[in-house]
Protein backbone atom coordinates (compact mmCIF):
# COMPACT_ATOMS: atom_id res chain seq x y z
CA UNK A 1 0.00 0.00 0.00
CA UNK A 2 2.58 2.04 0.98
CA UNK A 3 4.43 1.42 -2.85
CA UNK A 4 1.17 2.52 -4.59
CA UNK A 5 0.84 5.40 -2.71
CA UNK A 6 4.09 6.53 -3.19
CA UNK A 7 4.03 5.41 -7.23
CA UNK A 8 0.38 7.39 -6.60
CA UNK A 9 2.81 10.38 -5.42
CA UNK A 10 5.17 10.48 -7.69
CA UNK A 11 3.16 10.40 -10.67
CA UNK A 12 0.96 12.98 -9.86
CA UNK A 13 4.30 15.26 -9.43
CA UNK A 14 5.73 14.00 -12.75
CA UNK A 15 1.95 14.96 -14.26
CA UNK A 16 2.38 18.19 -12.66
CA UNK A 17 5.38 19.12 -12.98
CA UNK A 18 4.83 18.03 -17.12
CA UNK A 19 1.62 20.93 -17.92
CA UNK A 20 4.09 23.33 -15.37
CA UNK A 21 6.91 22.68 -18.01
CA UNK A 22 4.60 23.06 -20.97
CA UNK A 23 2.83 26.53 -19.66
CA UNK A 24 6.13 27.84 -19.35
CA UNK A 25 7.33 26.89 -22.52
CA UNK A 26 3.66 28.35 -23.80
CA UNK A 27 4.80 31.79 -22.22
CA UNK A 28 7.92 31.80 -23.51
CA UNK A 29 6.20 31.10 -27.39
CA UNK A 30 3.48 33.94 -26.77
CA UNK A 31 6.44 36.47 -25.15
CA UNK A 32 8.70 35.89 -28.56
CA UNK A 33 5.44 36.34 -31.21
CA UNK A 34 4.41 39.35 -28.84
CA UNK A 35 8.08 40.99 -29.08
CA UNK A 36 8.21 39.97 -33.02
CA UNK A 37 5.20 42.43 -33.82
CA UNK A 38 6.93 45.18 -31.83
CA UNK A 39 10.14 44.83 -33.15
CA UNK A 40 8.47 45.24 -36.42
CA UNK A 41 6.45 48.25 -35.71
CA UNK A 42 9.45 49.59 -34.11
CA UNK A 43 11.63 49.26 -37.19
CA UNK A 44 8.65 50.45 -39.02
CA UNK A 45 8.46 53.62 -36.83
CA UNK A 46 12.23 53.93 -37.07
CA UNK A 47 11.74 53.50 -40.91
CA UNK A 48 8.59 55.98 -40.82
CA UNK A 49 10.60 58.39 -38.37
CA UNK A 50 12.42 60.57 -40.90
CA UNK A 51 9.45 60.93 -42.90
CA UNK A 52 8.42 64.17 -41.40
CA UNK A 53 11.40 66.27 -42.30
CA UNK A 54 10.76 65.46 -46.14
CA UNK A 55 7.06 65.83 -45.88
CA UNK A 56 8.01 69.49 -45.62
CA UNK A 57 9.97 68.53 -49.13
CA UNK A 58 6.75 68.03 -51.19
CA UNK A 59 5.92 71.81 -50.57
CA UNK A 60 9.09 72.66 -51.52
CA UNK A 61 9.24 71.04 -54.28
CA UNK A 62 5.92 71.85 -55.60
CA UNK A 63 7.38 75.31 -55.53
CA UNK A 64 10.44 75.06 -57.45
CA UNK A 65 8.01 73.20 -60.46
CA UNK A 66 5.52 76.02 -60.25
CA UNK A 67 8.47 78.13 -60.69
CA UNK A 68 9.71 75.99 -63.34
CA UNK A 69 6.97 75.69 -64.61
CA UNK A 70 5.90 79.66 -65.26
CA UNK A 71 9.78 79.45 -66.07
CA UNK A 72 8.80 77.64 -69.56
CA UNK A 73 5.34 79.20 -69.92
CA UNK A 74 7.20 82.80 -70.07
CA UNK A 75 9.48 81.09 -72.65
CA UNK A 76 6.57 79.23 -74.59
CA UNK A 77 5.22 83.25 -74.33
CA UNK A 78 7.99 84.80 -75.61
CA UNK A 79 8.33 82.27 -78.85
CA UNK A 80 4.54 82.78 -79.55
CA UNK A 81 4.89 86.84 -79.81
CA UNK A 82 8.53 86.29 -81.64
CA UNK A 83 6.57 84.33 -83.60
CA UNK A 84 3.68 86.56 -84.91
CA UNK A 85 6.21 89.23 -84.99
CA UNK A 86 7.83 87.33 -87.70
CA UNK A 87 4.34 86.24 -89.39
CA UNK A 88 3.51 89.92 -89.31
CA UNK A 89 6.52 91.18 -91.48
CA UNK A 90 5.56 87.91 -93.69
CA UNK A 91 2.29 89.58 -94.28
CA UNK A 92 3.51 93.05 -94.67
CA UNK A 93 5.87 91.50 -97.02
CA UNK A 94 3.89 89.78 -99.12
CA UNK A 95 1.59 92.74 -99.33
CA UNK A 96 4.91 94.90 -100.42
CA UNK A 97 5.37 92.52 -103.35
CA UNK A 98 1.67 92.13 -104.08
CA UNK A 99 1.64 96.24 -104.59
CA UNK A 100 4.84 96.85 -106.07
CA UNK A 101 3.90 93.44 -108.33
CA UNK A 102 0.14 95.48 -109.43
CA UNK A 103 2.32 98.65 -110.18
CA UNK A 104 5.06 96.84 -112.22
CA UNK A 105 1.77 95.08 -114.27
CA UNK A 106 -0.10 98.69 -114.56
CA UNK A 107 3.62 100.10 -115.79
CA UNK A 108 3.75 97.27 -118.70
CA UNK A 109 0.38 98.15 -119.31
CA UNK A 110 0.96 101.38 -119.84
CA UNK A 111 3.93 100.84 -121.88
CA UNK A 112 1.72 99.06 -123.99
CA UNK A 113 -0.68 101.48 -124.56
CA UNK A 114 2.15 103.96 -125.89
CA UNK A 115 3.23 101.40 -128.30
CA UNK A 116 -0.24 101.10 -130.08
CA UNK A 117 -0.73 104.92 -129.48
CA UNK A 118 2.51 105.41 -131.12
CA UNK A 119 1.77 102.47 -134.23
CA UNK A 120 -1.86 103.77 -134.59
CA UNK A 121 -3.08 100.50 -133.80
CA UNK A 122 -6.01 99.72 -132.17
CA UNK A 123 -6.08 99.51 -128.27
CA UNK A 124 -8.42 96.56 -128.05
CA UNK A 125 -8.13 94.82 -124.43
CA UNK A 126 -5.42 97.38 -123.32
CA UNK A 127 -8.63 99.83 -123.34
CA UNK A 128 -10.62 97.51 -120.56
CA UNK A 129 -7.30 97.23 -118.32
CA UNK A 130 -6.45 101.30 -119.01
CA UNK A 131 -10.55 101.76 -117.18
CA UNK A 132 -9.43 98.68 -114.96
CA UNK A 133 -6.45 100.42 -113.27
CA UNK A 134 -5.95 103.50 -113.94
CA UNK A 135 -10.02 104.99 -114.25
CA UNK A 136 -10.14 106.00 -110.37
CA UNK A 137 -6.55 107.82 -110.23
CA UNK A 138 -7.11 109.65 -113.73
CA UNK A 139 -10.33 109.56 -115.81
CA UNK A 140 -9.76 112.62 -117.98
CA UNK A 141 -6.54 110.97 -119.29
CA UNK A 142 -8.01 107.50 -119.95
CA UNK A 143 -10.77 109.57 -121.50
CA UNK A 144 -8.29 110.94 -123.55
CA UNK A 145 -6.33 108.19 -124.40
CA UNK A 146 -9.40 105.78 -125.73
CA UNK A 147 -10.87 108.63 -127.49
CA UNK A 148 -7.81 109.48 -129.37
CA UNK A 149 -7.49 105.59 -130.46
CA UNK A 150 -10.44 105.82 -132.02
CA UNK A 151 -9.17 108.14 -134.51
CA UNK A 152 -5.68 107.48 -134.22
CA UNK A 153 -2.69 110.00 -135.80
CA UNK A 154 0.51 108.82 -135.67
CA UNK A 155 4.16 110.60 -135.81
CA UNK A 156 4.96 110.04 -139.04
CA UNK A 157 1.47 110.98 -140.35
CA UNK A 158 1.97 114.57 -139.20
CA UNK A 159 5.41 114.83 -140.09
CA UNK A 160 4.20 114.14 -143.72
CA UNK A 161 1.30 116.13 -144.00
CA UNK A 162 3.24 118.98 -142.41
CA UNK A 163 5.68 118.59 -145.85
CA UNK A 164 2.54 118.93 -147.48
CA UNK A 165 1.09 121.70 -146.08
CA UNK A 166 4.72 123.71 -146.49
CA UNK A 167 3.75 125.58 -149.62
CA UNK A 168 0.43 127.01 -148.01
CA UNK A 169 2.07 127.67 -144.76
CA UNK A 170 4.50 129.72 -146.17
CA UNK A 171 2.31 131.88 -148.91
CA UNK A 172 -0.41 132.08 -147.07
CA UNK A 173 -2.43 132.68 -150.84
CA UNK A 174 -5.84 132.41 -148.79
CA UNK A 175 -5.92 135.74 -147.09
CA UNK A 176 -7.74 138.52 -148.56
CA UNK A 177 -5.74 141.64 -150.37
CA UNK A 178 -5.14 144.33 -147.67
CA UNK A 179 -4.17 141.19 -145.08
CA UNK A 180 -1.67 140.63 -147.64
CA UNK A 181 -0.70 143.66 -147.72
CA UNK A 182 -0.61 144.77 -144.13
CA UNK A 183 1.88 141.45 -143.94
CA UNK A 184 4.05 142.34 -146.49
CA UNK A 185 4.39 145.73 -145.32
CA UNK A 186 5.37 144.67 -141.70
CA UNK A 187 7.76 141.94 -143.22
CA UNK A 188 9.85 144.97 -144.55
CA UNK A 189 11.24 146.05 -141.32
CA UNK A 190 11.55 143.44 -138.55
CA UNK A 191 13.45 144.01 -135.65
CA UNK A 192 14.28 141.44 -133.21
CA UNK A 193 17.39 139.50 -131.18
CA UNK A 194 20.42 137.93 -132.66
CA UNK A 195 19.25 135.01 -130.50
CA UNK A 196 15.37 134.66 -131.42
CA UNK A 197 14.53 132.13 -133.81
CA UNK A 198 13.92 133.54 -137.10
CA UNK A 199 10.26 134.30 -138.34
CA UNK A 200 10.78 133.05 -141.70
CA UNK A 201 8.35 130.73 -143.27
CA UNK A 202 11.08 128.12 -144.07
CA UNK A 203 12.16 128.44 -140.48
CA UNK A 204 9.18 128.02 -138.93
CA UNK A 205 8.01 124.49 -141.08
CA UNK A 206 11.86 123.04 -140.24
CA UNK A 207 11.76 123.88 -136.86
CA UNK A 208 8.08 122.25 -135.99
CA UNK A 209 9.35 118.87 -138.13
CA UNK A 210 12.39 119.24 -135.47
CA UNK A 211 10.29 119.76 -132.62
CA UNK A 212 7.64 116.90 -133.83
CA UNK A 213 11.04 114.45 -133.91
CA UNK A 214 11.76 115.45 -130.72
CA UNK A 215 8.34 114.52 -129.46
CA UNK A 216 7.51 118.19 -128.65
CA UNK A 217 4.46 118.57 -130.74
CA UNK A 218 3.36 121.74 -128.35
CA UNK A 219 5.72 123.54 -129.70
CA UNK A 220 5.23 122.11 -133.68
CA UNK A 221 2.05 123.73 -133.21
CA UNK A 222 3.25 127.07 -131.69
CA UNK A 223 5.46 127.20 -134.68
CA UNK A 224 2.92 126.20 -137.59
CA UNK A 225 0.22 129.08 -136.00
CA UNK A 226 2.50 131.73 -136.49
CA UNK A 227 2.97 130.57 -139.73
CA UNK A 228 1.05 133.10 -143.00
CA UNK A 229 -1.17 130.20 -144.08
CA UNK A 230 -1.68 128.80 -140.78
CA UNK A 231 -5.68 128.74 -141.65
CA UNK A 232 -4.81 126.28 -144.40
CA UNK A 233 -3.81 123.83 -141.88
CA UNK A 234 -6.58 124.07 -139.40
CA UNK A 235 -7.08 119.97 -139.28
CA UNK A 236 -3.37 119.10 -139.25
CA UNK A 237 -3.66 121.46 -136.10
CA UNK A 238 -6.66 119.71 -134.55
CA UNK A 239 -4.78 116.56 -134.84
CA UNK A 240 -1.59 117.59 -133.53
CA UNK A 241 -2.82 118.90 -130.21
CA UNK A 242 -4.89 115.46 -130.14
CA UNK A 243 -1.47 114.19 -130.62
CA UNK A 244 -0.46 116.55 -128.23
CA UNK A 245 -2.61 116.20 -125.32
CA UNK A 246 -2.46 112.22 -125.44
CA UNK A 247 1.39 112.17 -125.06
CA UNK A 248 0.58 113.97 -122.03
CA UNK A 249 -2.19 112.04 -120.94
CA UNK A 250 0.06 109.09 -121.67
CA UNK A 251 3.09 110.37 -119.39
CA UNK A 252 0.48 111.18 -116.41
CA UNK A 253 -0.94 107.45 -116.52
CA UNK A 254 3.02 106.37 -116.79
CA UNK A 255 3.78 107.94 -113.49
CA UNK A 256 0.93 107.23 -111.53
CA UNK A 257 1.52 103.10 -112.16
CA UNK A 258 4.64 104.40 -109.90
CA UNK A 259 3.80 107.32 -107.63
CA UNK A 260 0.00 107.55 -107.46
CA UNK A 261 -0.61 106.66 -103.73
CA UNK A 262 -3.98 104.83 -103.20
CA UNK A 263 -6.16 105.01 -106.24
CA UNK A 264 -4.61 102.47 -108.34
CA UNK A 265 -6.20 99.14 -109.00
CA UNK A 266 -4.67 95.67 -109.47
CA UNK A 267 -6.18 93.26 -112.59
CA UNK A 268 -8.69 91.90 -110.54
CA UNK A 269 -10.08 95.52 -109.54
CA UNK A 270 -8.77 95.60 -106.20
CA UNK A 271 -7.35 98.92 -104.24
CA UNK A 272 -3.44 98.57 -104.33
CA UNK A 273 -2.81 99.90 -100.93
CA UNK A 274 1.05 99.15 -100.37
CA UNK A 275 2.57 102.88 -101.49
CA UNK A 276 5.02 103.70 -104.17
CA UNK A 277 8.43 102.10 -103.77
CA UNK A 278 9.91 105.56 -104.21
CA UNK A 279 7.93 107.20 -101.05
CA UNK A 280 9.37 104.35 -98.90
Amino acid sequence: MLLATAASFVLGAAVAGYFTWRSSGADETGNAQTEQPQAALTTEAADDGPTPSPSASPSEVSVEDVERVAEQQGGIDQRLAAAEQRLTRLDLQAQAAAGNAARSEGLLIAFAIRRAIDRGAELGYLSDQLRLRFGDALPNAVNTIITFSREPVTLDQLIARLDGLAPQLQSGDDRGGFERFTQELGALFTVRRESAPSPQPEKRIERARLFLLSGRPDDAVAEVRNLPGASQAEQWLRDAERYASTQRALDLIETAAVLEPRRLRDGAGNRISQPSPVDE
